[in-house]
């Protein structure tokens, strides 16, 4: 049972079955929780193992599930210029956590007090005295504290005297690799859609509002919609991909682009992110869609004329309607 002074109400709601906590200055709960901490960006195969042991644990021993993060990440806080890209905005992020079966997340904002909070002090005054943590999971490389001084070993020395169980978990491995969030960014960085998508144990999402562009793909037969990119969302590398494209809940095939469009507007250096979607006629200025990509087809190119360009989103098209989704 949780209770709630009534200034934390208004930083506290639920999706569904997950609670969801974005103060903790007067908060204190009475359930004991089974709970891990982190970013948890991507909420990809390794991150599930890690929720499902805390949500076991939880029900055998009559706790509630959490995790602890940040939102946004410390990163802004420490060098508000770093431009932190991140593979879930925070509703994909609460999304996928509330699929999960988590019972609970704790959403800090990175401050000055937890920045020199030491490992030893963040398992004393926020673990134990105000989340109640009985049982911590923690990944085989996670650290946290000021200078990272906290770690599964701190955990063990600190467990008999503060009265909780923990546990280290193996990382999840796919193709032979350790399952992370760097891995993932890496294999989106180098256009291997399949392997960031196995790792994640979902499709590669993006949801972006049509806006409008220069109208130059219909120019050529293949009418784009221009996606704005949320600012904090890390996008691929830059080329064509296969996608499904979801408008109001209807799911289409398509080819996205993401590039400068050098062969038509080789004076403008922007990054667009734009989709063809096969048979589709609809004005969507203005709704918001959602991207999952399926697979990469090539890096950007300049082609020499129009005429070349065509032949190769012909290409793509064929490759698109060929692909198995």
């Amino acid at each position: 049972m949780y209770f709630y002074t009534s200034r934390l109400i208004t930083f506290c709601h639920k999706i569904q079955d997950l609670k969801i906590i974005r103060d903790l200055t007067d908060y204190h709960s009475s359930t004991p929780l089974a709970l891990s901490l982190g970013m948890f960006d991507g909420v990809h195969l390794g991150h599930l193992s890690i929720i499902r042991a805390l949500n076991a644990i939880a029900e055998k021993d009559h706790m509630e599930s959490a995790i602890l993060s940040f939102w946004p990440h410390p990163r802004k806080f420490l060098n508000p210029d770093d431009d932190v890209k991140m593979l879930n905005t925070l509703e994909e992020k609460l999304e996928l956590l509330e699929k999960s079966g988590i019972q609970n997340i704790f959403l800090k904002t990175f401050d000055e007090e937890f920045r020199n909070l030491t490992g030893t002090e963040f398992c004393e005054q926020v673990l134990v005295d105000k989340l109640n943590v009985k049982h911590i999971i923690i990944g085989y490389d996670h650290t946290f504290g000021k200078n990272k001084s906290g770690n599964f070993q701190l955990l063990q020395s600190l467990s008999d005297e503060l009265d909780f169980k923990v546990n280290q978990l193996d990382a999840v491995q796919k193709n032979n690799l350790n399952v992370s969030s760097t891995k993932i960014r890496i294999a989106l960085s180098e256009g291997r859609i399949k392997d960031a998508n196995e790792m994640l144990g979902y499709n590669y999402p993006l949801t972006g509002k049509v806006i409008h562009g220069k109208k130059l793909g219909r120019t050529i037969g293949y009418p784009t919609a221009n996606i704005e990119v949320p600012t904090n969302k890390l996008l691929p590398k830059s080329g064509a991909y296969i996608v499904q494209v979801y408008v109001d809940n209807q799911s289409y095939r398509g080819m996205l682009s993401i590039g400068t469009n050098p062969t038509i507007d080789d004076k403008n250096q922007s990054l667009h992110t734009e989709v063809y979607i096969l048979d589709f006629d609809r004005d969507i200025y203005g709704k918001e869609i959602t991207i999952r990509f399926r697979d990469f087809l090539h890096d950007e190119i300049k082609f020499e004329g129009l005429e070349k360009l065509i032949e190769k989103l012909d290409e793509d098209k064929r490759l698109t309607e060929e692909f198995q989704f």
